[in-house]
């Protein structure tokens, strides 16, 4: 159950650890951990992406080290038996971000959740929020890193040759056929030879940030010749939004776990 409904959170709410993973790209002048601080579903954890990263890479937000996060989500007050539910305030990325984080760490999928249609949802419905702070007891998490739900920039390169498994971006169309300048400094226009281009926010709806149907999601990735496949990379920008088609893949395939490119764009586009 890679998504949860606000009912079910709102039914099920004392028996689950809620993480608010609220992020929002350079461009935008608003600060998730400020808001937070501000309203916030009650209980909720903040779940900082830029502050729980790999802080010895050049690269924005990467995957942290299997010790430091063991430290993080330990300090987060989470045990690997909790139920997680993550949401964000933002368009539903840095919510499947924290999602797909806790997977490659070996959470069990079926104890980690994103709330679909997050916090403006939750909020249109005035369903209950505060302004509280969250007391947290520290915890002992141990985590068991999958490797093989991220792929390297050489493993992205061998496969352009090997094509062992498919790569679908989730950067908007105009970035990907390079018709658009990137928004980051120091990065050419274009994309992965063989990728495919799926932008993530075409599977989401736009009235109240929710995913779209099974179905509907499933038809979107037939057009792309993608169909059952457990061999499907996601890359994007920066490892962010590649999350979300991690997410919408996971509905509509239940063997497959999340694997993204997590330098993406940021590291392959590089002008070098």
């Amino acid at each position: 159950m890679s998504l949860v409904s606000t009912e079910w959170l709102d039914k099920n709410i004392s028996r689950v650890k809620i993480i608010d993973s609220s992020w929002h790209m350079p461009n935008i002048p608003r600060n998730g951990h400020e808001e937070y601080k501000r309203e916030h579903i009650k209980n909720a954890i903040f779940f900082d992406i830029d502050k729980f990263s790999n802080k010895e890479s050049d690269l924005p937000h990467m995957l942290p080290d299997k010790k430091n996060w063991e430290e993080i989500v330990s300090n987060l007050g989470i045990s690997n038996e909790d139920r997680i539910i993550v949401y964000d305030n933002s368009d539903v990325f840095s919510a499947c971000r924290c999602w797909y984080t806790f997977i490659f760490f070996g959470h069990k999928p079926n104890l980690i959740s994103v709330l679909d249609g997050g916090f403006q949802k939750w909020k249109k419905e005035n369903r209950k929020f505060t302004s509280k702070k969250t007391n947290i007891k520290k915890n002992t998490y141990i985590a068991n890193k999958l490797d093989k739900l991220v792929k390297s920039k050489d493993e992205i390169e061998d496969n352009i040759i090997k094509k062992k498994f498919k790569v679908v971006d989730a950067r908007s169309k105009n970035r990907f056929l390079g018709l658009e300048k990137e928004p980051r400094p120091g990065l050419r226009s274009g994309s992965i030879q063989n990728s495919y281009c799926l932008p993530f926010n075409e599977i989401i709806n736009k009235d109240d940030k929710t995913f779209l149907e099974k179905k509907i999601i499933k038809e979107k990735f037939a057009k792309l010749g993608i169909i059952e496949e457990n061999n499907v990379v996601f890359s994007c920008g920066s490892g962010i939004t590649a999350a979300v088609l991690g997410l919408a893949y996971s509905l509509i395939n239940d063997k497959y776990l999340p694997t993204v490119y997590d330098g993406s764009w940021a590291e392959y586009g590089k002008k070098n």
